[in-house]
């Protein structure tokens, strides 16, 4: 049988792209927190595979563009800026600017990481594999998209003296008990989509798009995670839980509830609970209610009865 003019050419064009390793772009929102960006930028320097850019959105701070800078691997820094708005940090349209701006780097594939994880050494090189593994088993032309989630151990604080970089950190972190723990080589589907969070995650630009990202009328803390999750349903996508990309946690002081938060927590719970028809984040409202910091208005939404201010 004949071959049809140029089909040669087509089939090696088609080969080569499935060679060819697409670039990766690890994107970090960051305001304050300058110590813990500094040993995240220590564990991306580890990695097995680097990212090919680092994009670290600064949120009303104008320090994080010269530490970013300063402490790169070889790896391209961009350090797009955001201020407040009405006073809040916008942690949902931060993490919005960061893939946009990977993008238009050339990224295909993005790892979202909190700036208070430190990633272990194979977690670029292991989502990157994950992804490459479903994009040739499924084609994302006619694909649904795809997000995975990797392990977060959480780090106690490190002993007088010593420093994160100085310890196993593989032995120190505990595992979040509402999580799967899953073998390195293990990738798992998540029957639960309101377990997805933000604090390490990977997906192509694709599936980004398709999601949306994240909705940027939730200004402030919480809310934006399980929204995100939601609007991955509703696209028809899924989520994977994905062995070998471990983060770990460091530890800061934390308030539960987080009263410093009760402005955002009730506006973006009473928006998720309009767009989605049911609650969110309901241990933390219900907590603010028995502190007489929140209550129930007769309309059923939530609202500040205490002092509060905005993160």
């Amino acid at each position: 049988m004949s071959r049809p003019p140029g089909a040669r050419a087509t089939a090696s064009a088609e080969a080569s792209r499935d060679e060819r390793r697409p670039d990766v772009a690890v994107v970090t929102i960051v305001h304050g927190r300058h110590a813990h960006l500094e040993r995240q930028l220590w564990g991306l320097r580890q990695q097995t595979r680097p990212p090919d850019t680092h994009v670290v959105v600064a949120m009303d701070d104008p320090d994080v563009a010269a530490l970013a800078t300063a402490q790169a691997g070889a790896w391209e820094v961009r350090v797009p800026r955001l201020p407040r708005r009405e006073g809040h940090l916008p942690l949902a349209a931060a993490r919005n600017l960061g893939v946009d701006v990977a993008a238009r780097a050339g990224a295909e594939h993005v790892v979202l990481l909190d700036v208070d994880c430190i990633p272990s050494p194979g977690l670029v090189e292991r989502y990157a594999a994950v992804l490459d593994d479903e994009r040739r088993r499924t084609p994302e032309q006619g694909g649904t998209p795809l997000v995975l989630s990797g392990e977060v151990a959480y780090l106690p604080p490190p002993p007088a003296g010593h420093d994160y970089r100085d310890l196993d950190l593989a032995a120190l972190a505990a595992p979040h008990p509402g999580r799967p723990v899953l073998a390195t080589d293990e990738v798992r589907p998540a029957d639960d989509l309101r377990l997805f969070w933000s604090l390490s995650f990977a997906l192509t630009v694709r599936s980004w798009e398709a999601v949306g990202g994240f909705d940027e009328a939730y200004v402030g803390y919480g809310g934006e995670d399980t929204d995100f999750g939601q609007r991955l349903g509703a696209a028809g996508g899924s989520l994977l839980w994905v062995g070998g990309a471990r983060a770990h946690h460091q530890h800061h002081p934390t308030t539960s509830p987080p009263v410093q938060h009760v402005h955002d927590v009730v506006a973006n719970a009473n928006r998720f609970a309009q767009r989605w028809g049911w609650w969110p984040m309901e241990g933390w409202l219900d907590a603010f209610a028995a502190l007489g910091l929140a209550r129930r208005a007769p309309d059923g939404q939530w609202q500040v009865s205490g002092p509060g201010r905005p993160c």
